[in-house]
């Protein structure tokens, strides 16, 4: 046996002599999280949500079920959107197209993007997309990308729309993760949008848009009967 092979062995037998300790315990993260989540209630978590998202130029609209569709015309109008990207199949999409829209163009997300590619980037002046939830302590909406919400719609038109649930609102993100079942299925991407696009310079001067919507406009809307 030549030298390799008997440093080998010398190294192999070491290792095989050493003794296993037992792996240390998991650390209890649900313990952890129970004993320091706030004690607050919906409007609340609300409230510190807002207060984040407005901190970095999120816009917020409360809207009900049956007058969002009329908040989201009157916004887009003042800023200027002469169409409105949406998804396909899906309810907010098809509760827009039921109804007479004045100045405002719908176009759907149904080509692949090989075959639209030049149209999304150049024409499409906003998106309107669904939020899963969102998480106060953080300041996002939770996006999940579907093929009938692609990942695009929330990334390249300059103004993104966000139809959000107040109800779905958490208190953190480990609320978010347990109680909707992350773990028995995630999209491709899970998106956690706090604010619209922006960047920074060597100078530290901010700009917006860089690299995605130059403003997030959430529509947050409220259950029947509860108040905005």
């Amino acid at each position: 046996m030549n030298a390799t092979a008997n440093a080998r062995e010398h190294i192999l037998g070491r290792l095989r002599s050493t003794t296993i300790a037992d792996k240390p315990a998991l650390p209890d993260v649900k313990a952890w999280f129970h004993a320091h989540r706030r004690n607050e209630d919906l409007p609340q978590r609300i409230s510190r949500l807002r207060t984040a998202m407005e901190a970095v130029k999120t816009e917020f609209h409360d809207v009900t079920q049956q007058n969002w569709p009329d908040v989201l015309q009157q916004v887009a109008a003042a800023k200027g959107v002469r169409n409105l990207l949406i998804g396909t199949h899906t309810a907010h999409g098809a509760t827009l197209e039921a109804r007479p829209l004045a100045d405002l163009t719908l176009v759907r997300y149904e080509q692949p993007i090989k075959a639209w590619r030049d149209a999304l980037f150049d024409t499409i002046d906003a998106s309107l997309t669904s939020a899963r939830s969102a998480v106060a302590e953080i300041g996002s909406v939770i996006l999940w990308p579907t093929p009938s919400e692609p990942r695009l719609m929330s990334l390249v038109p300059h103004i993104h729309f966000v139809l959000l649930d107040a109800a779905t609102v958490h208190s953190d993100l480990h609320s978010a993760i347990t109680s909707e079942g992350w773990k028995d299925g995630l999209p491709t991407n899970a998106l956690l949008i706090g604010g619209p696009s922006k960047t920074a310079d060597i100078q530290q001067t901010l700009a917006y848009g860089a690299h995605g919507p130059k403003e997030l406009i959430v529509l947050l809307r409220h259950a029947q009967g509860a108040a905005p």
